[in-house]
């Protein structure tokens, strides 16, 4: 593990950039961008188009390691290279930024009120080859629906076990136990929720270090327990659906808890822009979640 990058992620100003849309989520991705699916046939041409966004939002002098500490990227982008570099070596040579990698194959059906991960059969395979691109960390993501105790211990169970299998590999895991926030018992959720990480932390071994990506809490500063944590190097927030302004809004709220944007950090941005357009608007993106993020 690369000390300087844990360093940036524990102490840094800034957030974290997901770049992570994959597999379904990518032709909903290009259309935000502006590319409908006539202008590319089969999954190949859509993995050239997405990666040519990508590189343009990495390479834009917006997307500068002042604000940003982190980028977590899917399997397909950190294949892929950046002016003859791979993807994780471009953002952390070039930029100064850590890579992280998006490690899960999507949702199970819901069942007691959650959706766990999918079976992970050729995750070993995976962690060794980010190791070898020089890869920091991961992430993967679970949803939790209902505030189903049973459920969100199921959740907190699984995203643990696989982080020792992360952590064992070299990397450091993103634990993501989402809440939904349109559920009807969303603050109930993240007491479960709450009480189930702080189980989990409080048996691991004292070397293992992790990160938490949570849902942005009902309750302001909900989490401040768990960034005081001492296995935990950063607690990083999703935006869940919210629009950019909102979840900035309620974000600054929070004290210590830094963004983590996917959807709400490219919003607005165009394949049709020129390249002064699309530098300025995500110019405009990039600090605005930069200050959400250093309350």
């Amino acid at each position: 593990m690369n000390n300087k990058q844990l360093e940036r992620i524990r102490t840094g100003q800034g957030f974290i950039a997901a770049l992570d849309q994959s597999g379904g989520s990518t032709p909903k991705a290009l259309q935000q961008y502006g590319i409908e699916s006539d202008r590319y046939n089969g999954d190949e041409e859509m993995y050239a188009l997405v990666h040519a966004m990508r590189t343009r939002i990495i390479k834009s002098p917006a997307f500068d390691a002042q604000y940003i500490l982190g980028a977590i990227l899917f399997e397909n982008t950190m294949d892929r290279q950046i002016d003859g570099l791979f993807t994780a070596d471009y953002l952390w040579e070039q930029k100064g930024i850590v890579p992280f990698l998006k490690v899960d194959k999507g949702l199970a059906d819901q069942e007691n009120g959650v959706q766990l991960l999918k079976p992970m059969p050729e995750l070993d395979d995976l962690l060794q080859r980010a190791v070898q691109r020089n890869v920091f960390g991961t992430k993967m993501r679970s949803v939790i629906h209902e505030a189903n105790p049973e459920g969100i211990r199921q959740v907190v169970e699984q995203q643990f076990e696989l982080g020792k299998q992360i952590w064992a590999a070299g990397l450091v895991p993103i634990i993501e136990p989402e809440v939904d926030i349109h559920s009807a018992d969303k603050l109930e959720s993240e007491r479960l929720l709450k009480a189930e990480i702080l189980k989990q932390l409080a048996a691991l071994e004292p070397d293992v270090t992790v990160m938490l990506k949570l849902s942005i809490p009902s309750e302001d500063n909900f989490y401040r327990e768990l960034m005081d944590e001492p296995h935990v190097a950063r607690v990083v927030a999703l935006s869940g659906g919210y629009e950019r302004e909102e979840a900035n809004e309620l974000l600054a709220r929070n004290h210590g808890l830094i963004a983590s944007f996917s959807r709400a950090l490219a919003e607005g941005l165009s394949d049709q822009q020129s390249d002064e357009q699309f530098n300025e608007l995500l110019s405009g993106t990039i600090r605005s979640i930069y200050e959400a993020s250093i309350t």
